[in-house]
């Protein structure tokens, strides 16, 4: 059985490689729109809401899975110390107005995104799981 800890440090490590991926397709300067930092926070507050609203109420996921998806992957993948950088650097540019906007969208994206996630978990989960009924393999 994976550790706990180990299990958070290779997700993390993979959600590392993700986001840095994302950096690469999206590359922008301190006084550009961070476009590849909001993408990867929408899309990670979306993949949380997912998993915590469907994959995290199924019996059968084992704690170690849970650590290397939740704070590993989605942990390293998203990131609030970018986003804090990214306003700064706006602000220093001389972009405040971009600053603020990429704020706002950053927590009005996010906020929807985690909010669909949440929703569409939750449904692929009734789905899958009958009231009363127990996931595939596991006995009450």
């Amino acid at each position: 059985m994976l550790r706990l800890g180990s299990a958070v440090f290779l997700g993390g490590m993979a959600g590392t490689g993700l986001r840095l991926g994302i950096d690469l397709a999206l590359p922008h300067a301190d006084a550009e729109f961070p476009a590849g930092t909001l993408l990867a926070n929408v899309v990670g507050a979306f993949l949380l809401g997912w998993l915590v609203a469907g994959l995290w109420t199924r019996p059968a996921v084992p704690s170690w899975l849970k650590a290397a998806l939740g704070g590993g992957v989605l942990g390293s993948f998203t990131t609030f110390s970018a986003v804090m950088v990214s306003l700064v650097a706006l602000v220093s540019a001389g972009f405040s107005p971009l600053a603020w906007a990429y704020l706002a969208a950053t927590l009005l994206l996010g906020f929807a995104a985690a909010a669909l996630g949440l929703r569409l978990g939750g449904r692929a989960a009734a789905e899958r799981l009958p009231l009363g009924g127990t996931d595939a393999g596991v006995t009450p």
